[in-house]
């Protein structure tokens, strides 16, 4: 389970101060900040999976068991509500550069 550095290391991504973490969980800013402090896994104290949850909502991924390495770590979560504004009516194609005018073997 997760340890406190990395509870601080997830706001730093959110760019959060422990009072917006706290709004966000519904634990006590004061408990955030003692959980921080410890050395200890924070699953096995109170208010450390309700922690995760949260910063797993806001877009944090808190993670014991890294995937290249295998070490603890974090890690923002792709947004799905994200998307690429593509206007096809504003996109514009000039011809000179629809045929390839170059001489063969012309590197580029």
């Amino acid at each position: 389970m997760p340890i406190g550095e990395q509870i601080v290391a997830a706001r730093a991504l959110l760019r959060w101060d422990r009072d917006e973490l706290a709004d966000a969980s519904g634990v006590p800013a004061s408990v955030i900040e003692a959980l921080e402090a410890s050395g200890e896994e924070i699953g096995v104290l109170s208010g450390g999976r309700i922690l995760l949850d949260a910063l797993e909502a806001a877009g944090v991924l808190v993670f014991d068991e890294g995937p290249v390495d295998g070490g603890p770590g974090v890690r923002m979560l792709r947004r799905t509500s994200a998307s690429i504004d593509t206007d096809t009516t504003q996109t514009v194609q000039y011809s000179e550069y629809l045929e390839n005018d170059a001489p063969p073997g012309a590197g580029g």
